[in-house]
């Protein structure tokens, strides 16, 4: 299975992005799609997923600044990113949950800076 990102780049704070993630390869069942984040210094954390039912978790970072969306069929996640502040520049990973297993994507670089 592998998962490749696109959308990361270098915005403004109050920009917007959109981060996009295609799964590809043997896939039996997608439990869940989702993005991470790692930050320098600092360990990876959610910043929100999708389930295959529809069910969508935020970070509380996320609430209300960023959109998660899932599409079952073309195996594929979006993120997409308002209100960004410098605090959400960071490396960007799709993650995937297939049979209990997690896949991670190579990352996208997402700076917010002025």
């Amino acid at each position: 299975v592998h998962l490749v990102e696109s959308g990361g780049g270098l915005v403004q704070p109050g920009g917007s992005l959109r981060l996009s993630c295609a799964a590809s390869g043997t896939i039996d069942r997608i439990n869940t799609m989702g993005w991470y984040r790692q930050a320098p210094g600092k360990e990876r954390e959610l910043v929100a997923y999708a389930s295959r039912t529809g069910s969508t978790v935020y970070a509380d970072s996320a609430k209300g600044r960023f959109i998660i969306s899932g599409d079952n069929a073309k195996n594929t996640v979006s993120l997409q990113m308002n209100s960004l502040k410098p605090e959400d520049t960071a490396i960007y990973y799709c993650n995937a949950v297939i049979l209990q297993q997690n896949f991670w994507g190579q990352g996208t670089q997402v700076t917010v800076t002025s």
